[in-house]
């Protein structure tokens, strides 16, 4: 009795072992897939229990909507792909914390504001 594995990839034929190798990676991916859609799945379930208590849970409900409309053969159009681009970017902007340009002439924000 021998206590040493042995690697039958290596008997097999390159054909084989391609197929083998194929056949590996189909199920890697459709493992991939499915944990992916139960985290999805769990995701959704957090976003849809509570409304949003500001802009900023609001702005996160609202991208990823936009990144699952993104993915669909309607966003693919340039005009949309434009608009989800420059709405992102706008969330960005919008949620940055104010910053204070000596140069305006206005007043800071006071912490009231």
């Amino acid at each position: 009795m021998t206590y040493h594995t042995i690697e039958l990839d290596k008997h097999r034929g390159m054909v084989a072992q391609k197929a083998t190798e194929l056949r590996r990676l189909v199920n890697e991916v459709a493992a991939d897939g499915a944990r992916l859609k139960a985290r999805q799945e769990e995701l959704e379930k957090f976003l849809v229990s509570a409304p949003a208590a500001n802009w900023g849970q609001a702005v996160e409900k609202a991208r990823y909507l936009l990144t699952l409309f993104a993915a669909t053969p309607q966003a693919q159009d340039p005009r949309r792909k434009t608009l989800i681009a420059n709405l992102l970017e706008d969330f960005e902007r919008l949620l940055a914390p104010p910053t204070y340009n000596p140069t305006d002439t206005q007043a800071p924000p006071s912490k009231d504001e």
